[in-house]
């Protein structure tokens, strides 16, 4: 089977690594349908401004929980559009009978595109939020492993409600240390739209617990201080973004709860890119 070409809007990888700055945000347990909602609605001013038409791109989850997503996503396996394919791929570690590898696909031979990156002299930084980022055990110390430099603090986990600031305010400080020359790859797990994130939401509390409205309160906090992310990516050089969901929850749906699971709400994500363009 062969696959069409990527569409011209499409960027040719192979000439943005090396060139460009690179910035991944995982929105850990964002759904699709409540991503979609808030940008139809004007909800998320800051990261619609810089989503293609203005709306998120509909795609699968890689995985059905954050481990096991994070190690697609590295290993170049990104949310897929959810219609048939098979698509071509931003990135793939190098194997026989690929179908969705295509010309513009960035190719590598490292077993996970982090050490690929590295590999060609860009600093790798990992600012964890979940549990699978704490380095508090061997778990947890497996993905920001793969990383020159990782920070992970109490601040930035789900039970801190200004945990974006602080992983924002913590990529300012990657990127003020960094030589101007040296191309940076930097990834930000976002924990504040996991649970627990009924305090996002005024006055709702912890004996009700979260839901859909919670969630969605959650990722408007996220997109009240994205643009200090955006702005620090783009304040060295271009940077080629990718903003997703690793994957979905479900909060009552069909009587499930959670994720880890095989449910519509969980294996349905938001995704976009984009390039953010350094200042005038």
């Amino acid at each position: 089977m062969t696959i069409a070409q990527a569409p011209a809007q499409e960027p040719d990888m192979n000439i943005v690594i090396g060139r460009d700055d690179l910035l991944l945000l995982t929105l850990d347990t964002l759904r699709y349908d409540v991503a979609s909602e808030l940008a139809e609605a004007g909800r998320l001013p800051n990261i619609s401004a810089h989503l293609p038409g203005g709306g998120w791109q509909k795609r699968h989850a890689p995985g059905n929980f954050t481990y096991a997503a994070h190690h697609a996503i590295f290993a170049g396996f990104l949310p897929t559009p959810a219609t048939p394919g098979p698509h071509p791929r931003l990135f793939a570690a190098r194997f026989a009978g690929s179908e969705t590898t295509a010309e513009r696909t960035f190719v590598f031979d490292e077993p996970d595109l982090v050490t690929a990156l590295a590999a060609r002299g860009y600093h790798t930084a990992c600012i964890g939020g979940v549990g699978f980022f704490n380095k508090q055990g061997a778990l947890g110390s497996v993905l920001p492993g793969m990383f020159a430099e990782s920070h992970w603090e109490p601040a930035f986990s789900v039970a801190s409600p200004t945990s974006f600031e602080a992983q924002v305010a913590c990529a300012e400080q990657v990127v003020a240390a960094l030589p101007a020359e040296r191309r940076l790859f930097l990834f930000v797990n976002a924990s504040a739209l996991h649970q627990p994130n009924w305090f996002h939401l005024p006055g709702a509390t912890r004996e009700a617990g979260d839901n859909r409205a919670t969630h969605a309160a959650a990722l408007e906090y996220i997109d009240r201080h994205v643009g200090r992310l955006f702005d620090v990516m783009r304040s060295r050089r271009r940077c080629f973004a990718i903003v997703c969901s690793d994957h979905g929850t479900a909060y009552g749906d069909d009587g499930f709860t959670g994720h880890r699971l095989g449910h519509e709400s969980v294996w349905t994500v938001p995704y976009g890119h984009f390039f953010l363009e350094p200042p005038a």
